[in-house]
């Protein structure tokens, strides 16, 4: 059922909007200059579409936070902006002063420009409502110059901040055309997923991958969880297998008593449908030697998934008909233990299979491997999406609800 608009939705011709993205990008640290423009391609269909519609096109975003090295204006943004779009988009240095004023009113429709980094603002990361934030400066002053609001920023949505959810009491929203793919996107997966769905996750965040395992299992969402990385050596704990002093102290951080029980008890309730490794790659004085699990504890360290486990887990992956990845299964940065990694997601596009990975080093991987491209869909979302996949309301798509709300009960 809808409940939130889209672009479609809303008339643009001649319409001043709000366009709120998340652009926030790695910076090259010699010159602070952008070493990714990934997520600036990744608003241009939206960024387009307004501009040929005659819209008039305020662009906000953030670059990382105060007090980081990578703390920076936007005119690095603005500029690379420019290119891919092959157009102008002037950068102005304010919020909503009278340089930004004056640069909003002199704005022709299909023309574009992008302001200061919002958290220059203070108050903008201060974590409330959208009641509280729309009452904020900065959401009244720019209301006033603006029609309406559009956020393609699914990166930031688990966030409660000013220029994220503030807008959406005061002007007409939607979504953009970004953030209506991830929701499409991820819905496939959790909401109505073709089955046999399963899951991959990896990587470190075990407290994270807890929440998860249950939510997808039992709703059931996934027909299997394939646990690799960290998340999988941690479940192994659980199930009572000495990993050895160097693999057990990397999971210490986050292998508390509670954290414990609860894998033991998703062990206990879906074991069956919880994959495990049979086989790990231990690096052992800097080569690589796959032992079974049985053959542990170790003195050297798990850097990887065993290559039995590879070949197992890969034939579920091509079967399935759905296929979520999150989190890498091993020390991807070292060639000889990325094997898993690189061959279960050769195993996930090889098929026929609706695919979605998600995460900063999950994409990386993706993209050092050439297949990137032929996942089904790549999601951008980072804390958004861990947040989604754990069931935990994401503030900003609460505020486009809301919206949605108000403005389907506004006379016409």
């Amino acid at each position: 059922m809808k409940d939130h608009f889209n672009i479609d939705d809303l008339e643009m011709e001649g319409k001043t909007v709000i366009y709120r993205v998340d652009i926030n990008s790695p910076l090259q640290k010699d010159t602070l200059e952008l070493a990714s423009d990934s997520r600036i391609r990744e608003i241009l269909p939206t960024l387009r579409e307004l501009l040929e519609r005659g819209a008039k096109v305020v662009i906000l975003a953030h670059q990382s936070r105060p007090g980081k090295w990578d703390y920076i204006p936007l005119e690095c943004h603005a500029r690379r902006t420019s290119e891919l779009l092959g157009m102008e988009v002037p950068y102005v240095d304010d919020l909503y002063g009278e340089e930004a004023r004056k640069a909003i009113s002199r704005m022709m429709p299909g023309q574009a420009i992008m302001l200061r980094n919002v958290r220059d603002e203070e108050g903008e990361m201060d974590k409330r409502d959208m009641e509280e934030h729309a009452r904020s400066r900065m959401v009244q002053e720019l209301s006033a110059l603006a029609d309406l609001y559009v956020t393609d920023a699914f990166g930031a949505a688990h966030r409660s901040q000013c220029s994220l959810v503030g807008f959406q009491a005061m002007l007409p929203s939607a979504a953009g055309r970004l953030m209506e793919r991830e929701l499409e996107s991820l819905s496939k997966v959790f909401d109505a997923p073709s089955h046999p769905c399963v899951f991959v996750l990896g990587g470190a965040k075990f407290t994270d991958a807890l929440r998860v395992v249950e939510r997808v299992l039992k709703e059931n969402i996934a027909d299997s969880v394939l646990l690799v990385g960290l998340v999988g050596n941690a479940f192994l704990k659980a199930r009572g297998i000495v990993l050895g002093n160097r693999s057990e102290e990397i999971l210490m951080e986050e292998f508390t008593d509670e954290n414990i029980l609860m894998a033991k008890e998703l062990l206990e309730r879906f074991g069956d449908r919880i994959e495990l490794p049979e086989d790990v790659a231990l690096d052992v004085d800097g080569v690589r030697k796959d032992v079974p699990v049985s053959a542990l504890p170790s003195e050297h360290p798990i850097m990887d998934i065993g290559k039995e486990t590879v070949g197992s887990f890969s034939h579920i992956i091509a079967n399935a008909c759905t296929v979520f990845m999150s989190g890498p299964a091993g020390v991807i940065e070292r060639e000889e233990f990325a094997l898993g990694t690189r061959v279960l997601m050769e195993a996930a596009v090889s098929g026929n299979a609706f695919t979605v990975i998600g995460g900063g080093h999950t994409v990386s991987a993706a993209q050092k491997y050439r297949c990137c491209e032929r996942f089904s869909y790549v999601s951008t979302g980072g804390g958004a999406l861990e947040n989604f996949i754990m069931g935990k309301p994401l503030p900003v798509l609460e505020a486009l609800r809301t919206a949605y709300c108000r403005q389907c009960q506004r006379p016409s």
